[in-house]
């Protein structure tokens, strides 16, 4: 092969021979005019580069285009710098920190001397437009590391940055006056920004350290197009309806308070949700063969130093003394069943041994963090850990799936994807027993022929994991079910079962969580439903209104027959008119109101209005059997 020809493979895996100096945009050309047109910057090997960069050797390479999440991260990005452009060509005196793309959107820190006010902002998402529209280019240089110090010398956050940079020679990037420090890669011009929005600002630390200067962070939202930052903000007008502490408070579920911060107050209404899940997880579980235990709150400091918490994730912990020993208020609920399972010697016919546990855990977060019943302080986990042999690990995967579907798509998640987390660099553990743990996950995804993404180095410090993430009506996902294996724990705690051949064998630990937190769970649930609750899950299944307080009486006796039969009725009698009341009805989302008046009363038949306005004439008999079906079948 000539000296000046290198090959080229495609993430297709086929191969081409191009000449030494091509750019990654002309071999986008070479492959396709669309290809080209949609594309926005390329990965050679393991490297994110611009279009615009020369290969120079052999390589595999993929061309990153405007529908890719890692080409919206360069967009964003790009942003970002745009964003700064904009604030210093209004405040010359500010001093940039960093702006990366997160994610959702991306920010930038500022050093200014007074805090950006609301009229700031509207004048730095203007001046943004206008440079959107200048259509600059972004152009890649590199300098020496004196030579980059020197020119950026007058910023000293900047100066820092490139002063911790262990590499000699430093990138830069222009677009129009603006120079800025940054590795790239970025889109080819401004003009691809199609839509653009400033979010909000608030204080951050330079570096995210207390102890540093106090800077301005400016966060903003970009896309190709305008019609996706319309949908993004119609979607996120939407999602505020749903927000579930606003729901939580009109709905009377649930409640936060300054004096325990981070911990949830349930209502009673809340607690019919509650209860109802739990009374569907436990009949789930009992046909799943799964014993149930309930381990200790607090537990002494040397159990959690064998399973390795003190060393990995002390930092989350709570701690307390009693008798003048160390204690800690479990971050887990594993060690407490490793107990449980150590507490007698087990055969081999015993396995696989599932023990499951609804454990209330406490980890430390940051108040920063905190945010309704998405992140708290203590909540109860629908734990379970599964004690097997090697050879039944994939079938217990098998069976954890097909119980992780079940619960969602009775719950009303229809869809979720599957994602596959390995090893992290905290972690505890040999490469052998993470290669197995991960290969008995992988495998048993394979053969359950469910589609999965890796998450490389994103397990738990114990093991690796498949984290299941559900799809809410709005279309966004959350994370909630997990199965982790573990080869770790049984070690470190000398867990045994008595094999056929009479010796002692090291079992595997499984550990899964359905809902994952539960706390969490019911927020996403009530986000999903907009409060609009099914049947079954429903605070209050049934309300009464009577037409004039001269059908109370009736009124409170279909009220207690409804009761009778388990039915949650409630009759309203306040002393307001009948069409405040179903207003009020309608706002508590009550699936199923109840008219009674003259006309009832001489028919015998309810006037029943459900949420959808549908008024139907049903006897008091075949509407219980109707909600009783309902019921049942979890609609």
């Amino acid at each position: 092969m000539p000296k000046n020809i290198i090959n080229i493979q495609l993430p297709d895996g086929s191969k081409k021979e191009f000449e030494k100096g091509i750019t990654t945009l002309d071999v986008a050309k070479s492959i396709g005019a669309k290809l080209a047109k949609d594309s926005v910057a390329a990965q050679v090997n393991d490297k994110l580069v611009d279009l615009s960069y020369k290969i120079e050797t052999d390589c595999e390479l993929k061309i990153i285009t405007k529908n890719s999440k890692e080409g919206l991260d360069v967009l964003r990005h790009s942003s970002s710098h745009v964003m700064a452009e904009a604030v210093l060509e209004l405040f010359p005196d500010a001093k940039l920190g960093i702006g990366p793309a997160i994610e959702e959107g991306f920010y930038y820190d500022f050093g200014v001397k007074k805090p950006f006010e609301p009229a700031d902002l509207e004048g730095i998402e203007k001046k943004v437009i206008e440079i959107i529209k200048r259509n600059e280019t972004f152009e890649r240089k590199e300098l020496k590391k004196k030579e980059a110090i020197q020119l950026l010398k007058d910023n000293p956050y900047k100066k820092e940055l490139i002063e911790e940079l262990p590499d000699e020679i430093i990138s830069i990037y222009s677009n129009g006056k603006f120079t800025d420090l940054c590795r790239g890669p970025h889109i080819p011009n401004t003009l691809l920004i199609g839509g653009f929005k400033i979010l909000k600002s608030s204080s951050a630390y330079w570096k995210g350290n207390e102890k540093n200067a106090t800077m301005q962070r400016i966060y903003g939202i970009s896309f190709f197009e305008k019609k996706d930052l319309e949908d993004w903000i119609n979607l996120r007008e939407e999602a505020a309806k749903r927000d579930h502490v606003k729901l939580g408070k009109e709905l009377d579920l649930f409640s936060l308070h300054p004096e325990a911060p981070g911990f949830v107050f349930m209502h009673p209404k809340g607690m019919v949700i509650w209860n109802e899940l739990m009374n569907f997880w436990h009949d789930l579980h009992f046909k799943a063969e799964y014993d149930l235990i309930n381990t200790p709150l607090i537990m002494k400091k040397h159990l959690w130093v064998t399973s390795g918490h003190w060393d990995h994730y002390k930092e989350n912990m709570y701690f307390t003394k009693i008798d003048d020993e160390d204690y800690a208020i479990k971050p887990m609920n594993c060690p407490g069943g490793i107990l449980v399972y150590k507490e007698k010697r087990h055969s081999y016919k015993e396995l696989p041994l599932r023990l499951g546990e609804l454990g209330t855990v406490h980890r430390h977060e940051r108040s920063g963090v905190l945010h309704g019943l998405f992140r708290v302080r203590k909540f109860t986990q629908d734990d379970a850990h599964i004690f097997c042999t090697e050879e039944q690990i994939e079938n217990e995967i098998s069976k954890i799936i097909e119980l992780a579907d079940s619960v969602y798509k009775t719950v009303g998640f229809k869809e979720y994807h599957v994602e596959l987390s390995t090893r992290p660099e905290n972690s505890m553990g040999s490469d052998v027993i993470w290669e197995r743990a991960t290969n008995a996950l992988e495998n048993a995804l394979k053969k359950k022929n469910m589609k999965y993404k890796i998450n490389a180095g994103d397990g738990a410090f114990y093991g690796p994991k498949i984290d299941f993430h559900i799809k809410d009506a709005l279309g966004r996902t959350w994370q909630c079910a997990t199965i982790q294996v573990d080869f770790s724990m049984p070690e470190r705690f000398d867990l045994y079962y008595i094999g056929e051949d009479d010796k002692k064998h090291r079992p595997v630990m499984l550990h899964r969580v359905l809902f994952g937190s539960v706390e969490r769970f019911l927020g996403i649930l009530i986000e999903h439903y907009a409060g609009k609750f099914p049947l079954w899950l429903s605070p209050v299944q049934t309300r009464i209104i009577t037409v004039s307080d001269e059908f109370n009486n009736e009124a409170e006796k279909i009220c207690q027959k409804l009761r009778e039969h388990k039915i949650r009725a409630e009759f309203d009698n306040r002393k307001e008119s009948i069409g405040r009341k179903v207003r009020d009805a309608e706002l508590e989302k009550i699936p199923y109101i109840i008219t009674i008046g003259k006309k009832e009363i001489e028919s015998g038949k309810l006037a029943v209005r459900s949420r959808d306005q549908k008024i139907t004439l049903l006897d008091l008999e075949e509407f219980v059997k109707n909600l009783e079906k309902e019921i049942e079948e979890k609609k």
